[in-house]
């Protein structure tokens, strides 16, 4: 019985981190998206922010898939 609760507590959390992963990958798209877009306007400033912003992106997307892969 115990052991049940715990594993739907491991699903609960594991479902809230994909959902959070899910939300941070379409962020990144959006930024890729938006940054392209300036960019090709002529808008050079925009390109670095938007790399590094995305780096970071990158950073937590793959800090959230070895927290999911350790709860696995």
């Amino acid at each position: 019985m115990i052991r049940s609760a715990n594993r739907r507590r491991s699903r609960t959390v594991v479902d809230a981190a994909i959902v959070f992963l899910v939300l941070v990958l379409m962020i990144q798209m959006w930024l890729l998206t938006a940054t392209l877009e300036g960019y090709l306007a002529g808008h050079t400033g925009v390109a670095l922010p938007g790399v590094l912003v995305s780096a970071v992106l990158a950073g937590v997307s793959f800090a959230i898939y070895r927290f999911i892969g350790r709860l696995g």
